[in-house]
């Protein structure tokens, strides 16, 4: 199949392709190279098979629900990830299941049943072969196997994709781990692209354009996953779809409060002046400046928003 990726919300919208698909699982969080190199084999095997390609997900991430105190912070929402699907032109049908208390206690055998069999009519399964779903986790490659063997699919295992030096194994996990140190041009090697984040324009305390460096303050829902603290020269993409070079200040403004418990994110757009309040902004973290600072004068934080500026406009243009 060719064309726009297919995608389906609910389980009575299923695209039950007449000849069957091959089908891949996972949260796909960021839509890694990894996550690439895993659908260009679905895509490869179902070339073979003459058989469209179809992805299972979910609407948000299941450890979420099943241990959200410890639950990871999201590489991409859903709105994103599935952009971020479609644009690899692998994926004919995307079906996003709601993961829920309900979905949670479902057994493995049952959602085989009722979504790679039901929905997908699978006849390839291609899943990591330390996959594991269904009530407790009792699914597993073994499993799918063996009701693949009287419902009619093949199951392949794969091993998570390496870098072509075998140095760098492919997961959100470490995306997430580079960010917290900061590393965003570690992670966007893992991502195949520059970590982005997306929220709504919002009402500051105007402090940045006293100081002369007016900024959009960009509201980022609690689930997604910050860098680390600090200066980074980026981009800020606005309404108009436009990438604008930014220098982005995330932190906890130590120079003003000392109670500041959240990350806030501002953006000073270079040789931009507008209004942005109240537009959806993607802002998108190229290199990190510095560590985030307490000055001892105002004065001296305002020369370091200066050389902050600078470098970024250096970084930006080397990029």
């Amino acid at each position: 199949m060719s064309g726009p990726m297919h995608v389906v919300t609910s389980l009575e919208a299923c695209p039950d392709p007449p000849a069957g698909s091959v089908v891949t699982i996972g949260a796909f969080d960021g839509v890694h190279l990894g996550h690439h190199a895993l659908l260009r084999l679905v895509r490869q095997r179902a070339t073979e098979r003459g058989l469209p390609t179809a992805l299972v997900t979910f609407d948000r991430h299941p450890a979420q629900v099943v241990r959200p105190e410890s639950a990871p912070k999201l590489l991409t929402s859903l709105p994103q990830k599935l952009e971020l699907l479609e644009a690899t032109g692998l994926v004919d049908h995307a079906v996003v299941l709601t993961f829920d208390q309900q979905r949670r206690q479902e057994s493995a055998e049952d959602f085989v049943a009722e979504v790679l069999e039901g929905c997908l009519r699978a006849r390839l399964v291609v899943v990591g072969a330390d996959f594991h779903f269904g009530k407790d986790r009792r699914g597993n490659v073994a499993l799918l196997e063996r009701m693949g063997g009287y419902l009619g699919f093949d199951v392949v295992g794969i091993d998570l994709v390496s870098a072509g030096d075998d140095t760098v194994t492919y997961s959100s996990t470490l995306v997430r781990r580079r960010l917290a140190a900061g590393d965003v041009r570690g992670a966007a090697e893992i991502l195949g692209r520059v970590h982005d984040v997306r929220g709504t324009v919002v009402q500051g305390d105007r402090r940045g354009r006293e100081l002369g460096f007016p900024t959009a303050n960009v509201a980022i829902p609690e689930e997604i996953c910050l860098p680390a603290a600090g200066i980074y020269a980026g981009t800020f993409t606005g309404a108009d779809g436009v990438a604008r070079p930014a220098a982005i200040s995330l932190g906890h403004r130590p120079t003003f409060y000392t109670d500041q418990a959240y990350l806030l994110l501002e953006a000073y757009l270079l040789d931009f002046s507008g209004d942005l309040y109240g537009q959806v902004a993607s802002v998108g973290f190229v290199e990190r400046i510095r560590a985030e600072e307490r000055f001892d004068s105002v004065e001296a934080l305002v020369a370091a928003m200066h050389r902050d500026v600078e470098a970024a406009r250096r970084l930006l243009e080397r990029s």
